[in-house]
C-alpha cells in the first residue's frame, strides 16, 4: 500500500485552515460551524498548529477586506458587491498562499513573521500574550510547541499562558513564563533583557543563568557574559520611540540607522558629541532635522538613500 506523500498531506491541512480562517471571517459561521472547527482542531496538533500560524499571517492582511468592505456595505449596487466579493476572496487566499510556501522545503528557510527596515509590528498571539518585532526581524511561531525562533534582528515577548514558552535566539535558548523579555540578534552575539518576571537562559555552552528583572546578558558561541543591569531606555522601540540620556552622537546614529534604509554616514568627528532627548521612529528624516538644530551638525542629502552628517559649515 503506498504511502501518503508528507508534503501533500501539509498542504491539505494549511488548505483547511485557510478554508476555515475564510468561513470564520465571512459572518456567516454558525455556532455549528465554530463547534466543528474546534472538534478539526483538537483532533491533530498539526492542526492547531496551521490554525495558529495562519491567524498570525492574516495579522498582516486584514486591512484588504475591510477597507473595501466600508466602501461597499452602504453602497448596494452590483458592481461594489462583486468587488467585495473578490476582495473577500484575496483575503482568504493571501494567507492560504503564505503558509503554503512556508511548508516547501525551497522556503523553509522564511519566517513566519517578518518585518521591513523601519517597520515594528505588534501581534497578539492565541494565549493571550503578546509578541513585538522591531526594525528588520524575523520570527518563526510554533504555537503547539510553544517555540518562538528569532532568525533575525529584535524582538520582545510579554509571556501569558499556562506553560512556559521558549525563546530560540541561536546563541541559547530564554524560557519564561509570565514575564517580560526583549531579545535581539547582533552580528556575533544575543542579548537578552528582562524588562519583568524572571527567565532561564540556556547559552550553547556553559550552564544555565536566571535573569530577573532589570537584568541583562550577552550569549555568544562560547557561552554567557557577565550578568549586569540593561539600560532603562534600550525598550523603547517598542513605543516607537528612540530614547538617548548623554549618549555619544556616533552610537545614537548606528541605532538610528537600523531604522533607515540605504546609507547613513558621518564624519568621525562628530563621534563624541552628546546627545539627549526622545526621538519618534515614525520618521527618521525628522530625527536627522532634530539633530542638525540642537548640535553642531549639518544634514547633506544626496538622495534618500544616502545621508551624510558633517561639522556645521564644513563642505564635504
Amino acid at each position: 500500500m503506498k504511502q501518503a506523500d508528507p508534503s501533500t498531506e501539509v498542504r491539505n491541512v494549511a488548505r483547511a485552515a485557510a478554508h476555515w480562517l475564510a468561513l470564520m471571517e465571512s459572518g456567516t459561521a454558525t455556532d455549528r460551524d465554530r463547534a466543528h472547527l474546534q472538534q478539526w482542531r483538537d483532533s491533530a496538533g498539526a492542526h492547531e498548529s496551521a490554525w495558529q500560524k495562519v491567524q498570525l499571517l492574516r495579522q498582516r492582511f486584514h486591512k484588504l477586506p475591510s477597507a473595501l468592505a466600508m466602501a461597499t456595505l452602504d453602497r448596494p449596487d452590483p458592481g461594489r458587491r462583486a468587488l467585495l466579493k473578490q476582495a473577500l476572496c484575496v483575503g482568504a487566499v493571501v494567507p492560504t498562499a503564505w503558509l503554503l510556501t512556508r511548508q516547501l522545503p525551497l522556503d523553509a528557510w522564511r519566517a513566519d513573521l517578518h518585518t521591513a527596515t523601519g517597520e515594528h509590528t505588534d501581534v497578539p498571539l492565541a494565549d493571550g500574550s503578546t509578541l513585538q518585532l522591531n526594525t528588520a526581524s524575523a520570527v518563526n511561531v510554533d504555537m503547539q510547541a510553544r517555540l518562538l525562533t528569532l532568525v533575525r534582528g529584535e524582538m520582545a515577548l510579554k509571556a501569558r499562558g499556562v506553560a512556559p514558552f521558549t525563546i530560540d535566539a541561536r546563541y541559547g535558548r530564554i524560557t519564561l513564563s509570565h514575564s517580560d523579555v526583549c531579545v535581539r540578534l547582533n552580528a556575533g552575539d544575543c542579548q537578552v533583557s528582562v524588562v519583568s518576571g524572571t527567565v532561564q537562559v540556556q547559552p550553547v555552552q556553559g550552564a544555565a543563568l536566571l535573569l530577573r528583572e532589570g537584568q541583562q546578558v550577552s550569549l555568544g558561541v562560547t557561552g554567557a557574559g557577565a550578568i549586569g543591569p540593561f539600560d532603562p531606555l534600550q525598550p523603547g522601540w517598542r513605543e516607537r520611540v528612540l530614547m538617548a540620556q548623554n549618549q555619544p552622537l556616533g552610537d545614537f546614529l548606528r541605532e538610528l540607522s537600523r531604522y533607515r534604509a540605504g546609507w547613513l554616514r558621518w564624519e568621525p568627528g562628530l563621534e563624541t558629541l552628546r546627545v539627549t532627548g526622545s526621538f519618534q521612529l515614525d520618521n527618521t528624516d525628522r530625527i536627522l532635522s532634530l539633530l542638525a538644530a540642537t548640535l553642531p551638525v549639518q544634514v547633506q542629502t544626496r538622495t534618500r538613500y544616502w545621508v551624510t552628517l558633517v561639522p556645521r559649515n564644513n563642505q564635504a
